[in-house]
C-alpha cells in the first residue's frame, strides 16, 4: 500500500464515502465483525459508528455507547476501556484512548482531529487535518457537554466541570473547570498540583 499512493486512494473510495465522510453502506453492514465488543457491552442502535476497517475500534467489557452519539476512528484509532459509559449524544474521534470505569455525561465532544489552516492563501479545506492523540485515564467523569481537545492526556481519577473546555493535561486526581480548564481542587490533598 505504502509504495502504491493510487492504489491507497482507489481503496479508500471504496470503504469511504467521500462527500460523506463516513464508511460506505456496505462497510457499515458488515462493521460488527471487524469491530472488537466486549463481553455485556452494548451499543444503541441510534450511534452512528463511523469506523473504516483499517482503523481499530474497541469496546470493552460492559461498557455502553448510548444513543445518538458519534464514533470516528477514520483518522485513529477509538479504544474504550471496561464499564465505561459513553453518554447521549457524545462525539469522539480518534485517535482517542478511554480507560476503565470512565463515565462521560451527555453531549461532550472529545477530538483528536484539527483542520489545518495555517496557508493563508489556501482554502481551509484544501489544507487536510492534523491528529494528536487523546488519553483519557481510569477511573474519570466528564460532565455535560464538556469538550477535549488534540493531545490532552487526563489522569486518572480526574472530574472535568460540565461545560469545561480542556486545553492542556489533566494531573491525575484533579478537578478541572472553566474556559479553558484549569484545576480547581485537588481530590487527594496529599497531592499538589
Amino acid at each position: 500500500m505504502k509504495g502504491s499512493p493510487r492504489l491507497k486512494r482507489w481503496l479508500d473510495y471504496l470503504i469511504m464515502n467521500q462527500r460523506d465522510a463516513r464508511p460506505r453502506w456496505y462497510v457499515r453492514l458488515v462493521a460488527p465483525l471487524y469491530q472488537k465488543r466486549g463481553r455485556c457491552s452494548k451499543i444503541y442502535g441510534s450511534v452512528r459508528m463511523d469506523t473504516p476497517p483499517y482503523r481499530r475500534f474497541v469496546l470493552g467489557r460492559s461498557s455502553v455507547v448510548e444513543s445518538y452519539s458519534c464514533i470516528n476512528n477514520a483518522v485513529g484509532d477509538v479504544v474504550i476501556g471496561d464499564h465505561t459509559r459513553i453518554g447521549i449524544h457524545n462525539t469522539i474521534i480518534g485517535p482517542v484512548t478511554i480507560g476503565s470505569h470512565v463515565n462521560l455525561a451527555q453531549g461532550i465532544t472529545v477530538t483528536a482531529l484539527n483542520h489545518n489552516f495555517d496557508d493563508p492563501d489556501r482554502r481551509i479545506d484544501e489544507q487536510g487535518v492534523a491528529t494528536c492523540p487523546v488519553s483519557i485515564g481510569d477511573d474519570v467523569w466528564i460532565g455535560a457537554n464538556a469538550v477535549v481537545l488534540p493531545g490532552v492526556n487526563i489522569g486518572s481519577h480526574s472530574v472535568v466541570a460540565a461545560g469545561a473546555v480542556v486545553t492542556k493535561d489533566v494531573p491525575p486526581f484533579s478537578l478541572v473547570a472553566g474556559v479553558p480548564a484549569k484545576v480547581i481542587k485537588a481530590l487527594k490533598p496529599e497531592i499538589k498540583n
